[in-house]
């Protein structure tokens, strides 16, 4: 084995074991920091030596490129689903029936994990695919996906020939709720609950989408193994364990009918406690070699059964429905009803999440309604009962202007949630400026939202010109702000009049625009007035701007309350105009730049900038077609590629000459080679050849 080999499986052992004893022992042995070192030791290592990467890598979590489909899997056996009880007798009946046949009818009981039931595949302790039940004989490949999720081993303990298993994923209940709430500020519809949730993002064709959500995983049964006899489903789960899989802690042993009765009616009272949401339990016959005496029926184990909870609903009255306005703008309606207790709390509020969905429900004031906990944590109106109305009830229609500011709202094409586009609306105020005082945006430097809260609730800002009125005397009223911060933070605000054109369109906080978006749109439209006077179709002629993009544009530019805005921008002296230069005259017309790595000089996004300005493209991959990749402290695998393919590399140094207009003698040679420590991280560029 090669020096880098024996870093690189000493570095993956190491990691592999802290995963095992932070996921399935509960129980980490290191900091977040220091595990966090490791894997970046183990990064920059395999970037080094890309041919020693291997799928069962820790790195190896996300990959690849988007799937066009999914292809199909064939389970070796069928993936049964289970008979169901709904009550004590059911329970004691499935007993009896157990009990004449088992030699010795005891049993593990587990919590059912309401999520996505999966199938898993270990070949020499490596995992080799992953497919959801499907029909139970055949389901999706969900490879990529499942590897994304942590909790989940991708090498096993021990290099067993073959192991098969099956689990549930699931979505933890507080990363349900964060999901919703981010998907309500986009206007997108919500999941119904943790388990919708768990199977979209399962079945997303990007694996980087998986990954963005903070799915988890229980294993339960395995379906085949190779060269290991297990006779026991607790021997089963003892196992699982051991190999690295996440097993759950409240499974139990119940000797006794009783026993499992009592296992039941205790979590049914602490599900609401759970992380993670149940919607019962399962009752499994222990030994493996009564399991084969009871055998299967065509659909589910006669040896097994699933007890599920009685739904906890209750009815009450809705009296009202309030319209709120959310930081984003976006207008949605809340149930207010007559106090219920439910799952533990009482409930007197409810989001009804958008109009659509009232109208679906058909869900009118006074009605009687039937409500739950969506996750058990989100109080959720399932539907009213028009059976029990008085025909005094109201229909509720969406607003048409908007109850903050009473700008008319907009319902965007293909959107479902209707919307404030009035930047100044005091329900979004402070997130609007918030956003204008960002780096990307109008970057004012020490205009954060503690300042920010205390302008605007001491009425120094009703709307985001005001900023440009504010003096030294009214900034030094607010807390912890003296003579010498205060006039910073004015000329800050001054300074932030200079900003190009783009600047201002992105710190506008249009829907679709973002920094690059906007340098695009102010390369063709120079002067806000082009902004407030140009039209769909012209929009979508230019490069990267969508149909979506233009509608959002300029039903921005056609609020007359956004005209106010941008009449006091110009009042105070903020610039509204882009300089146009004469193409041929710009330096980088027609180069390709990448950048990789930190520079110490400027962020990423001003580098872009000043790269675009002058005429030049920024991507964000190498190629044949790249001019030069412009390399800061610890770059990623860009620079590699760029010295494989023999682009022309430039530090930061050389980056600079030539956004000045200054003349490179020595760059060009696409082999500026960057030290490389102990641990196979490069550090900061040496000078090229020639320079001091």
């Amino acid at each position: 084995m090669s020096q880098p080999e024996v870093q690189i499986s000493r570095l993956r052992q190491e990691i592999q074991n802290y995963d095992y004893h932070y996921y399935v022992m509960d129980e980490p042995l290191i900091s977040d920091n220091a595990y966090d070192q490791l894997m970046q030791e183990l990064i920059h290592l395999e970037k080094s030596y890309p041919e020693l990467i291997t799928p069962d890598s820790p790195t190896q979590r996300v990959g690849g490129k988007p799937l066009p489909k999914f292809n199909s899997i064939q389970h070796r056996q069928p993936l049964l689903s289970l008979e169901n009880a709904f009550n004590e007798s059911d329970l004691q009946e499935f007993h009896r029936r157990v009990a004449r046949i088992a030699a010795s009818a005891d049993y593990i009981t587990e919590l059912k994990i309401d999520g996505v039931s999966v199938a898993l595949v270990y070949e020499n302790g490596i995992l080799i695919n992953a497919a959801t039940r499907g029909d139970g004989l055949t389901g999706e490949d969900i490879t990529a996906n499942i590897r994304t999720i942590k909790k989940i081993p991708l090498r096993l303990r021990q290099p067993i020939p073959r192991l098969e298993v099956r689990g549930e994923v699931y979505m933890p209940k507080a990363e349900f709720v964060r999901l919703n709430q981010e998907k309500e500020e986009k206007g997108e519809r919500i999941f119904a609950n943790p388990r919708n949730a768990a199977a979209g993002s399962l079945r997303q064709l990007n694996a980087a989408i998986t990954a963005s959500r903070a799915l988890s995983a229980f294993i339960y049964d395995i379906l085949y193994i190779e060269d290991t006899t297990i006779n026991t489903q607790q021997e089963a789960l003892d196992f699982l364990r051991e190999q690295g899989f996440p097993v759950n802690r409240e499974a139990r042993f119940c000797a006794e009918i009783d026993e499992i009765l009592a296992y039941c009616h205790e979590y049914n009272e602490l599900r609401h406690q759970l992380p993670y949401e149940i919607d019962g339990v399962v009752i499994k016959l222990n030994q493996f070699a009564d399991r084969d005496k009871l055998g299967f029926t065509a659909k589910s184990p006669r040896w097994a059964i699933a007890y599920k909870f009685p739904a906890e609903e209750k009815e009450t009255r809705l009296l009202d429905v309030a319209v709120n306005v959310g930081r984003t703008g976006i207008i949605a309606p809340t149930a207010i009803l007559e106090p219920v207790s439910l799952a533990g709390t009482t409930v007197s509020r409810a989001s009804l999440h958008n109009f659509d969905l009232v109208r679906d429900k058909d869900i009118r004031i006074g009605d009687i309604v039937l409500m739950h906990k969506a996750g058990d944590i989100i109080p959720e109106v399932i539907k009213s009962i028009p059976e029990k109305r008085t025909g005094n009830e109201q229909i509720i229609a969406p607003p048409v202007n908007c109850p903050s500011c009473n700008s008319t709202v907009i319902r965007p094409d293909g959107e479902v949630a209707y919307r404030c586009e009035n930047i100044n609306c005091p329900a979004r105020l402070k997130e609007s400026l918030v956003f204008f005082a960002s780096r990307t945006a109008m970057d004012i430097d020490g205009l954060g939202p503690a300042i920010i809260d205390q302008l605007v609730e001491k009425g120094l800002v009703t709307k985001i010109e005001d900023l440009y009125r504010l003096t030294v005397e009214q900034v030094q009223t607010l807390e912890r702000s003296g003579e010498k911060s205060a006039a910073n933070l004015i000329k800050a605000i001054n300074d932030s009049k200079k900003r190009p054109l783009s600047r201002l369109i992105t710190a506008l906080g249009i829907r679709h625009v973002g920094a690059k978006t906007a340098r695009i749109l102010t390369a063709q439209l120079t002067s806000i007035e082009d902004f407030l006077s140009v039209q769909e179709d012209y929009l979508t002629t230019i490069p990267e701007v969508g149909a979506k993009m233009a509608e959002s544009i300029v039903s921005f530019f056609a609020q007359p309350r956004n005209h106010e805005t941008i009449d006091g921008l110009i009042a105070a002296g903020v610039n509204t105009a882009e300089e146009r230069t004469v193409e041929g005259e710009k330096p980088l017309t027609g180069k390709t730049l990448v950048l990789t790595g930190t520079l110490s000089t400027l962020t990423r996004q001003e580098a872009g900038e000043k790269i675009e300005t002058l005429g030049g493209k920024v991507s964000s991959s190498v190629s044949k077609k790249t001019d030069y990749v412009v390399v800061g402290e610890e770059p990623g695998s860009k620079y590699d590629k760029a010295v494989e393919l023999g682009i022309t590399i430039l530090n930061e140094k050389e980056f600079l000459k030539l956004i000045e207009g200054d003349e490179l003698s020595n760059a060009g040679t696409g082999t500026v080679l960057l030290p490389v420590d102990t641990t196979g991280k490069r550090t900061v560029p040496v000078p090229a050849k020639g320079e001091e």
